[in-house]
C-alpha cells in the first residue's frame, strides 16, 4: 500500500529544475544560487580536476589541502576538504585519524536558474570518476546544500519562506528520512517547536520580529535551515544574544542543508532536491496554503485534529489542494 504522505512528493521532478516562485510581486527570475556538495571516494586533486574537464579554467593551489578553479564557464568553483576545526594541525590530524569519512567538497560560485542544469552535469562527472554519497558507506553524512538569494533585497518574503519551511519540515523529513549518520551529527536538527508554535502566529511579521524571535529559539547554524546568515546581513542588532562561533558573516541568501547528496545513487539529482525546496518557497508564496498550515499547524498544537491524524498527513492534504507542483511548472507557484 502506498504511504499517503509520499504520494505529492514522489512526483517531485528529478530531471528538470522547476523555476523559483515569485514573492509578493517580486520576480524570482534573476535570482541566483550557490551549491555546495560533499563527497567521498576522490580527493581534492581529483575533484578539481573533474571540475576542470567540465567546465574549463585554471586549477590553482589555496594551500596544501583545498584549491580552487578559476576562469571557467560558470564562475569560480572551490574545492576543498570540508573540516571545521580551528587549527591546522588539528585538521590535518582529524583528516589522517578520520580518512574518507572528512568529505571532499565542490563550492560552486552564484549560479542563474538556467545554469543550474549544469552542476547535475558536473554531479554524474564526479560519479563516474568514483565520487561516493552519503549512503555508500556507514558513517557518511554528507550533504547538499543551497543558498539562494533572498527574494527582495530588503528581506521581503524571508519570514513567509521561514514559516512556510516550519509547517513542512516534518513532511519533508517523513517523506524521505535523512541518513543515520547526519541524523546524530549537529548539523541538521530540526527546528525547535518552540519557534514553530511562534512562527504560526507570525503573519504580517517584520524581519526584525523574526530575527529576534529566531535568535531567542534557534540561535546555531546547526539547522536543516540556517538563516542566521541571512539575518546577520539584514538585521544584525537582533543577534546579540546568539553565540560569535555561529555568526560567521552575513550574506544575503538562504542556507538550505537539509538535502542529502546521494551522487552514487540511481535516480538522485540535484533537480530533485531543488524542486524540495521550490517547494517550500511555493508554500510561502501561496498566501492561501500558508495561511491553512499556520492554523492547522496550531490546531495539531492543541490537539484539536482528529484522533489518529499526523502532522505529514495535515502537509499533504494541504499540498494537494493548492496543487503546487503544477504551479510551479507554470513558472510562478502561485494562486491563479
Amino acid at each position: 500500500m502506498r504511504d499517503c504522505s509520499a504520494m505529492i512528493h514522489d512526483d517531485i521532478p528529478i530531471d528538470t529544475f522547476l523555476p523559483l516562485p515569485d514573492h509578493a510581486g517580486q520576480s524570482s527570475a534573476r535570482r541566483k544560487t550557490g551549491i555546495e556538495i560533499e563527497f567521498a571516494g576522490l580527493s581534492v586533486d581529483e575533484a578539481g580536476q573533474v571540475v576542470q574537464r567540465l567546465w574549463g579554467g585554471t586549477i590553482a593551489p589555496v594551500d596544501d589541502r583545498d584549491l580552487k578553479v578559476t576562469g571557467g564557464q560558470f564562475g569560480e568553483v572551490k574545492v576543498e576538504l570540508d573540516i571545521s576545526l580551528q587549527k591546522k594541525w588539528a585538521e590535518d590530524l582529524a583528516t589522517q585519524a578520520l580518512g574518507g569519512l572528512v568529505p571532499v567538497e565542490v563550492v560552486t560560485a552564484p549560479l542563474t536558474q538556467e545554469d543550474l542544469p549544469q552542476v547535475d552535469r558536473l554531479v554524474a562527472a564526479l560519479r563516474k570518476a568514483g565520487a561516493l554519497g552519503t549512503r555508500a558507506r556507514l558513517g557518511y553524512g554528507f550533504g547538499l546544500h543551497l543558498n539562494p538569494e533572498l527574494p527582495a533585497p530588503n528581506g521581503a518574503g524571508l519570514v513567509e519562506v521561514a514559516r512556510a519551511y516550519a509547517f513542512l519540515e516534518d513532511w519533508l523529513r517523513h517523506s524521505d528520512p535523512i541518513d543515520p549518520a547526519r541524523r546524530v551529527l549537529p548539523f541538521v536538527d530540526p527546528w525547535p517547536t518552540a519557534l514553530k508554535d511562534a512562527l504560526a502566529q507570525a503573519e504580517g511579521w517584520s524581519v526584525a520580529q523574526f530575527a529576534q524571535t529566531y535568535a531567542t529559539h534557534a540561535p546555531s547554524r546547526h539547522f536543516g535551515l540556517d538563516l542566521l546568515p541571512a539575518l546577520q546581513h539584514l538585521r544584525p542588532d537582533a543577534l546579540e544574544s546568539v553565540p560569535e562561533a555561529h555568526l560567521k558573516g552575513g550574506r544575503p541568501t538562504f542556507h538550505y542543508r537539509l538535502a542529502e547528496a546521494r551522487l552514487d545513487e540511481a535516480g538522485w539529482s540535484v533537480a530533485y532536491e531543488w524542486n524540495r525546496w521550490c517547494l517550500i518557497e511555493a508554500v510561502a508564496a501561496n498566501a492561501r496554503a500558508l495561511a491553512e498550515l499556520a492554523q492547522r499547524w496550531q490546531d495539531h498544537r492543541a490537539g484539536l485534529l482528529p484522533l489518529g491524524s499526523d502532522w505529514a498527513a495535515q502537509v499533504e492534504g494541504v499540498l494537494a489542494r493548492a496543487n503546487l507542483l503544477a504551479l510551479l511548472s507554470t513558472g510562478t507557484g502561485q494562486e491563479t
